[in-house]
C-alpha cells in the first residue's frame, strides 16, 4: 500500500478523506486542513490519524510516499510542489483522472451500499413473507417473516435451489414463465404453511436476473375477510339502527286524505322525489313536513339508504354547526375525538334540515356553500371535505319574508325555493277530517290500549267545523286527549267540547275518570305546543305558559317522544 497523506478542505474534503479510507490500495498517514476547519472529524479518526492545518508538518511526515491535493486552490499546489522532499511524490485531484476513477467507483460502491442496507431493512421490517432467487434459482435472501410464517430457519434456505425446495411454488412457477404469478395458493416447500402467493419476476435491460415471492398465510387472508365482513355487517347495522331513529317509514301512500288539494301537493312533491335538487317543505306548523319529507326521501333513487335528520328549532345555535357539519380532535373543548356531522353521516343520502328558519346565519352561509360547491370543512379542519348529499329543508315560517327583511339568507332560500312543496293547512282540507280522525283513532287505539270505535255525529261536526289553527298535530292531541277521558267506544261531543269550539284552552276540562299526573303532563305539553307551534319562538311561548324554562320544556318533549 502508498503511505500518502491529504491536504482538503471544506465538505468536499470531507467526503474524499473518508472515500480514501475505504482504499485497499492507500495507508493513509495524515490529514492537512490548512483552513482549521477539523470539527467534522470524529474521536475515532483523530486517534488513529495524524492531524494537523501546518503543510511543513504534513510533507516532513517520516516514509511519506504521496501527498494528494484536494482543496483545488493553486497556491496549496504550488507550495506542495516546491516543499516536498525527494522521491515524494505529488497528486493534484483535479488533474489525476486514475484516482478521480477510483474515487468515483468508490463513491458509487458506498452509495450502493447505502441503499442496500436501506433496502434491507425495509424488506426485514415488512410482515408478508419474502423470498427472492437469482436466474439459476438459487434462493439469495429471506426475510425474518418467512421464516415466522413457514418455521425454516434462514441458514437452511439461503443458498438452496428453488426447485429442489419448492418446484410448485409460485416463485419457481414465475421464474419458469418469466411473468407474474399472482393469488397462487400453496403449501410453502418444506413446510406444513398454507399460503397465498403473489410472485414476479426480476428483469433489468431485458435480461431475467431472477424472481421474487411475497405471501401470507391463508388463515391471515381469512381473518382478514372475517373481519372485513363483520365490519361491513356493523355498518349495515348501524344504517339499521339509524334508520330506526329518524323513522323513515313513510311513504305517499301513507298520507290520509282525498282532497283535491292534497292529492295536487301529494304530486308535486313525488316530482320533488324524482329530482336531486335541494327540496323545500313549506306549511304551517302541524300541516306534516316531516312526514313530506319522509315520503320524498324514500319515493327518491336515495332511498337505501337512512334519512337523516337535525332540528334547528331543537338544538341550540352553539352547537349547531358541531350537529351538522362536524368537528376535529382537540378543535373544541371536549371534543377527545373526531366527530363527525350528520352532513358527512348522509353522504350519497339525504339531510332533512328541519325548521331551517332557526338556523343561525353563519350556518346558513356554509350550507348554501355546501349545495353549490359539494364541499365542507369540519370545525377546526384544514382540507376541504367532498360531500355528496341531498338537502330537503322545512320552515312554518314564510321564509320569502325573512329572506326579503334580511332574517334569512336570499341565497340560500333562492337556492332552496327552485323546487318547493306548499303544505296546505287543515282547514282548506276539511272533507279530509273524518278519515285522519279514523286512522288516528285505530293508531292510538293501540298506544292507550282503548277499544274505541267511531265518533259521533256532532262530535264529528264539531271537529269539521273547527279552525285548527294547529293543524294535523292538534287534531291528534284532541283526539288522543278524548280517548283517554272516554269510557266508552265512542266519543261524544262533550269528550271534545273542553279543546275546541268556543272554549278556550284554560278552561277546565269535565274528566270521568283519573288520569295520571304523567299523563296529564304529556297532555298539556302537547296542548302548549299544539297552540304556539313548533318553532323555537312556539316553544319559548309553551314554556312561559306553562311555567318552565325552555331547557325543561325540551327534557320533557324529549321524555314523551315528541
Amino acid at each position: 500500500m502508498v503511505k500518502t497523506a491529504l491536504v482538503v478542505k471544506g465538505d468536499k474534503g470531507k467526503n474524499l478523506f473518508r472515500l480514501l479510507k475505504q482504499c485497499d490500495e492507500i495507508d493513509l498517514v495524515g490529514l492537512a486542513c490548512p483552513d482549521g476547519e477539523i470539527d467534522w472529524l470524529t474521536d475515532m479518526e483523530r486517534k488513529n490519524y495524524y492531524i494537523t492545518a501546518d503543510l511543513d508538518k504534513i510533507t516532513a511526515l517520516p516514509e511519506l510516499e504521496t501527498v494528494i491535493d484536494g482543496t483545488e486552490e493553486p497556491a496549496v499546489a504550488d507550495y506542495l510542489r516546491k516543499n516536498l522532499r525527494n522521491g515524494v511524490q505529488f497528486e493534484e485531484l483535479a488533474a489525476s483522472s486514475t484516482l478521480k476513477a477510483v474515487l468515483d467507483t468508490r463513491e458509487q460502491l458506498l452509495e450502493t451500499r447505502l441503499v442496500k442496507g436501506e433496502l434491507l431493512a425495509i424488506l426485514n421490517s415488512v410482515q408478508d413473507a419474502i423470498e427472492v432467487v437469482d436466474a439459476q434459482g438459487i434462493v439469495k435472501y429471506v426475510n425474518p417473516a418467512f421464516t415466522r410464517v413457514t418455521g425454516i430457519p434462514e441458514s437452511k434456505r439461503v443458498n438452496r435451489n428453488i426447485f429442489d425446495v419448492s418446484p410448485q411454488g409460485a416463485l419457481a412457477q414465475s421464474l419458469i414463465q418469466q411473468k407474474p404469478v399472482t393469488g397462487y395458493r400453496t403449501y410453502v416447500g418444506g413446510s406444513d404453511a398454507d399460503v397465498i402467493s403473489n410472485a414476479s419476476p426480476i428483469i433489468v435491460d431485458g435480461e431475467l436476473m431472477g424472481a421474487v415471492v411475497v405471501f401470507q398465510p391463508v388463515g391471515d387472508i381469512l381473518k382478514l375477510m372475517d373481519e372485513l365482513q363483520h365490519s361491513n355487517a356493523v355498518i349495515d347495522n348501524l344504517y339499521a339502527q339509524i334508520d330506526e331513529i329518524s323513522g323513515s317509514r313513510f311513504s305517499f301512500e301513507s298520507l290520509t286524505g282525498k282532497s283535491n288539494i292534497l292529492s295536487a301537493t301529494i304530486e308535486r312533491a313525488r316530482k320533488a322525489a324524482r329530482s336531486e335538487s335541494p327540496v323545500l317543505i313549506s306549511g304551517e306548523s302541524g300541516t306534516g313536513k316531516s312526514l313530506f319529507a319522509q315520503a320524498i326521501h324514500n319515493n327518491s333513487p336515495r332511498r337505501k339508504k337512512p334519512l337523516l335528520v337535525i332540528d334547528c328549532a331543537f338544538v341550540p345555535d352553539s352547537l349547531q354547526e358541531i350537529e351538522i357539519f362536524g368537528c376535529e380532535k382537540g378543535a373544541m373543548p371536549g371534543i377527545v375525538r373526531t366527530r363527525i356531522g350528520k352532513i358527512e353521516l348522509a353522504a350519497g343520502s339525504t339531510l332533512f334540515v328541519k325548521e331551517i328558519n332557526s338556523l343561525n346565519p353563519y350556518l346558513q352561509k356554509k350550507l348554501f356553500d355546501v349545495i353549490e360547491t359539494g364541499k365542507f370543512c369540519r370545525i377546526g379542519g384544514e382540507q376541504p371535505i367532498a360531500i355528496e348529499v341531498r338537502i330537503v329543508a322545512s320552515a312554518s315560517d314564510n321564509l320569502l319574508n325573512a329572506s326579503l327583511q334580511g332574517y334569512f339568507s336570499e341565497d340560500l332560500y333562492r337556492r332552496l325555493s327552485q323546487v318547493t312543496v306548499n303544505l296546505p293547512p287543515l282547514r282548506k282540507r276539511p272533507e279530509d277530517i273524518p278519515l285522519l280522525a279514523e286512522a288516528l283513532i285505530e293508531r292510538l287505539n293501540r298506544k292507550l290500549g282503548k277499544k274505541v270505535r267511531e265518533i259521533s255525529p256532532r262530535a264529528l261536526q264539531e271537529l269539521c267545523d273547527y279552525d285548527w289553527p294547529g293543524n294535523i298535530s292538534e287534531l291528534k292531541s284532541v283526539i288522543e286527549r278524548a280517548m283517554v277521558v272516554a269510557g266508552g267506544p265512542v266519543i261524544e261531543y262533550h269528550h271534545l267540547s273542553p279543546y275546541i269550539g268556543r272554549h278556550s284552552v284554560q278552561d277546565a276540562p269535565a274528566f270521568d275518570e283519573i288520569i295520571p299526573l304523567d299523563r296529564m303532563e304529556e297532555m298539556m305539553l302537547k296542548l302548549a305546543i299544539t297552540r304556539y307551534g313548533e318553532s323555537l319562538e312556539g316553544k319559548k311561548k309553551a314554556a312561559r305558559a306553562l311555567n318552565i324554562s325552555l331547557a325543561t320544556l325540551y327534557n320533557k318533549l324529549k321524555r314523551y317522544g315528541d
